[in-house]
């Protein structure tokens, strides 16, 4: 049975990783969760990621883990906002901010994948995949 939400899975797993302090996480290989974990690195949320074959040979995407100094994770929680039965779409002016500006949302524009604060900058909207904070 195939996966009905993998950007869903993947934010379970960097959720759930973080909680128990694991270094690195694997998850689901594809090119939207590659965009979506160059955003967290580009943000400061995650250290890393690289691309790796686990022992069954399949291609997955290996997530470095970023923690403060007192061993709590950098992000708070993630919570994916547009699901498959329920999409979330925003114009360039709908766009909010996340915790009034301490967190970031992630969206998926015409001009690729980007934070809310970039999508502000380029005047685009499109799907909200995710809220970080």
């Amino acid at each position: 049975m195939g996966m009905t939400d993998p950007i869903a899975d993947m934010i379970t797993r960097i959720r759930n990783a973080g909680r128990v302090h694991f270094k690195s996480v694997d998850v689901f290989s594809s090119r939207m969760n590659q965009n979506i974990a160059r955003v967290l690195v580009n943000s400061g949320y995650i250290s890393g990621f690289e691309q790796k074959k686990d022992d069954k040979g399949r291609i997955v995407l290996r997530i470095y883990l970023k923690y403060t100094g007192d061993k709590k994770p950098v992000f708070t929680d993630l919570q994916r906002v547009s699901k498959p039965g329920r999409r979330v779409y925003l114009g360039k002016d709908e766009i909010p901010k996340v915790l009034n500006g301490y967190g970031i949302s992630i969206i998926t524009t015409s001009k690729g994948v980007m934070t809310d604060k970039e999508a502000r900058a380029l005047h685009v909207g499109g799907e909200v995949l995710c809220n970080v904070w």
